[in-house]
């Protein structure tokens, strides 16, 4: 067993404001600045090594489980100082899945960060936060995490959500496991070939597509959350995944007005959460409920 855990050491926190004035916060400070968060609830780090890779995140040092298990994952985070210069250090500034997972009002969440993230060491290779950051052995180095903390807290079913590129994450894992019973994303990458297109950059070579793992996803209880002003996950992107699939096994999408990519996703998340237990509770799949997706065009 290689579950690491070790007990935050709170700082004051400071919110981070990225300008052309401000300076961008090291690795270390947003390192620190989550391990604050996390700890005023009472969550501690923890990591685990996977082969080649480590993962780290957080957990409540006492949470209540039942055999089902929620877990987290964060989005690409510091990948890129700008669009021509890549991050030495993928960290983010703004961990939205941390800040969901500690919204989330049950006792069964923990979150796991993305390769290199949480760790100031530097031989992380980049590739696990650029092109290769969906690639098959990061899919295989959460495939090995999600067994650890089955074995240690005794998991039955998991309930994956992820935010953004953690979004395509946790959809290539429920496609591949036969333990995810239910599958959340918030503003997630689900078609990265869309993606790359639609905002003109490079093809993330030698990563995995969630959208080629459709048919194996159709299995799976799916809810998926995206901000009517999201310009980085386009609603578009989610409307024609979604329509890949067979009728009587279509997602749920449910489009929030006035949400961008970041904003407002932590204010009203218990709801939210709250809504996709509902379906959750359904012993059968259903036909989609599509709500505040009026007007928008696949």
């Amino acid at each position: 067993m290689h579950l690491l855990i070790r007990r935050a050491i709170p700082i004051l926190s400071a919110a981070v404001i990225l300008s052309g004035c401000t300076a961008l916060p090291t690795p270390q400070q947003r390192i620190d600045n989550a391990s604050h968060i996390a700890s005023r609830q009472g969550w501690v780090p923890f990591s685990v090594r996977t082969g080649n890779l480590t993962l780290s995140g957080y957990a409540p040092e006492k949470p209540a489980l039942n055999g089902q298990l929620r877990v987290y994952i964060e989005g690409d985070g510091l990948a890129w100082i700008s669009r021509s210069r890549p991050s030495p250090n993928p960290t983010p500034v703004n961990p939205v899945a941390l800040n969901l997972a500690l919204a989330d009002p049950g006792k069964n969440a923990i979150y796991l960060g993305r390769p290199c993230q949480y760790q100031s060491r530097s031989d992380c290779p980049s590739r696990y936060w650029l092109e290769r950051r969906f690639s098959a052995e990061v899919i295989q180095s959460y495939e090995q995490a999600l067994d650890q903390l089955k074995q240690r807290y005794a998991v039955e079913s998991y309930t994956l959500i992820g935010f953004s590129g953690g979004g395509a994450i946790a959809a290539l894992l429920a496609a591949k496991r036969t333990d995810v019973s239910f599958l959340i994303t918030v503003a997630g990458n689900l078609d990265t070939q869309y993606w790359t297109k639609h905002h003109h950059i490079s093809p993330l070579e030698g990563s995995l597509n969630p959208r080629d793992s459709v048919p194996q996803l159709a299995r799976v209880k799916q809810w998926h959350f995206v901000g009517s002003n999201d310009r980085i996950i386009p609603p578009s992107m989610i409307l024609q995944f979604i329509d890949r699939f067979p009728k009587l096994s279509k997602p749920t999408i449910r489009v929030v007005p006035g949400y961008d990519h970041h904003c407002c996703w932590t204010d009203h998340w218990p709801d939210q959460l709250a809504e996709t237990e509902q379906l959750d509770r359904k012993p059968d799949k259903k036909s989609p409920r599509v709500a505040g997706a009026e007007g928008l065009e696949p």
